[in-house]
């Protein structure tokens, strides 16, 4: 079950005008709470004129190595938001010292080493969560491969540009690195210009063997993240070995209509071993239902974008407006976004502990 813990801020790193890296000292006694699998994301929580905040960002520190007690530090990338309440504060407010609530671990775009060919097509800050898979990856797999092919507007505007490049340092033979540039021409490589279906269609087969990427990640906007996943199945490539994280939803995709919703309802929750039933109030989604009686219901964006919501769907049906987190195998299986769901029976029960 995830929860909230108050840790100290060890350092601040500008990385470029737009964003910083937070890096978060943990106490010995927590360690244990806050492993973490390369790839994960952490939600930051905090209370500015009365109203509680909640965001999220991606671990972009090695995982711990298994066995040790956990990791001393946790380090996450923010990058300014136009009018991010969050990201402003992260920027010209956090300082070393301050002491900020931290979610532990969750988040499925994740990778445990192991042998083969692995690639990632990125766009901006999408880097983040990325950048931990192959550091982990490529430090404990000696038999792995990683090509990352990053997008983003200039190279001023890049995050995280020296700690990629002491990556290539580090494992030349293994690591290949393809950044394409929207808004800047390179002295060398890719012409400058957006990653789209089209360009991503010619230009993967192109870079590596694509029919043996043993596991594809693609992260960053919307329209990149679709795009990069419409290239790769027209090449062929199984929906199984795509694995997707958006971390902007653009402003033109909206939730679906659907009727049907019953004029009274209720859900029946459990959450962290204890269950209830509540009623549905009109227009409420289930975690806001949950939430009015159940505050420590684990939530971060409300977004369908983290997943942090997950939950098990045990009986009754129910829509969904969105959903940008859960890989179609897991809605298959019955697992729903509590935030972005909508009974349509008169009663619904779902598992948060699954």
């Amino acid at each position: 079950m995830a929860r909230f813990h108050t840790l100290p801020v060890a350092a601040v790193d500008r990385l470029t005008d737009d964003s910083v890296a937070l890096t978060f000292a943990v106490p010995p006694e927590l360690r244990a709470e806050y492993r973490h699998a390369p790839g994960q994301h952490l939600a930051l929580r905090r209370t500015a004129d009365g109203t509680e905040i909640r965001r999220t960002y991606s671990i972009c520190s090695e995982a711990p190595a298994p066995g040790s007690d956990g990791p001393a530090t946790l380090r996450v990338g923010v990058r300014l938001v136009e009018n991010g309440t969050f990201s402003t504060y992260a920027l010209k407010e956090i300082d070393v010292g301050d002491e900020l609530e931290v979610m532990t671990p969750a988040g499925r775009f994740t990778l445990e080493p192991a042998p083969g060919l692995y690639a990632a097509v990125v766009g901006g800050s999408g880097i983040t969560p990325v950048l931990s898979i192959v550091t982990t990856l490529l430090s404990r797999e000696p038999e792995a491969r990683f090509c990352l092919v990053r997008s983003d507007r200039t190279s001023a505007s890049t995050m995280f540009l020296e700690e990629v490049a002491d990556l290539k340092d580090r494992f030349p033979e293994r690591f290949q690195l393809v950044t394409v540039l929207s808004r800047e021409e390179q002295q060398a490589g890719l012409p400058s210009g957006r990653l789209d279906e089209e360009r991503l269609t010619g230009l993967l087969p192109v870079l590596l063997p694509f029919d043996r990427v043993a596991g594809w990640f693609l992260c960053g906007p919307f329209g990149l993240v679709q795009g990069a996943e419409r290239a790769l199945r027209g090449l062929g490539v199984p929906r199984g070995r795509i694995h997707e994280e958006i971390f902007h939803v653009d402003a033109g995709v909206t939730p679906a209509a659907v009727a049907g919703a019953p004029a009274h309802s209720s859900v029946t929750a459990r959450l962290d071993g204890r269950g209830g039933t509540w009623p549905v109030r009109d227009g409420e989604s289930l975690l806001d239902t949950v939430l009015r009686n159940r505050p420590d219901a684990p939530y971060a964006c409300k977004g369908g974008v983290c997943g942090t919501c997950r939950a098990f769907l045990v009986s009754g049906e129910v829509r969904m407006d969105r959903n940008f987190a859960l890989e179609p195998e897991e809605t298959e299986a019955g697992y729903v976004l509590a935030c972005q769901s909508h009974p349509l029976t008169e009663t619904v029960e779902v598992d948060f502990d699954r």
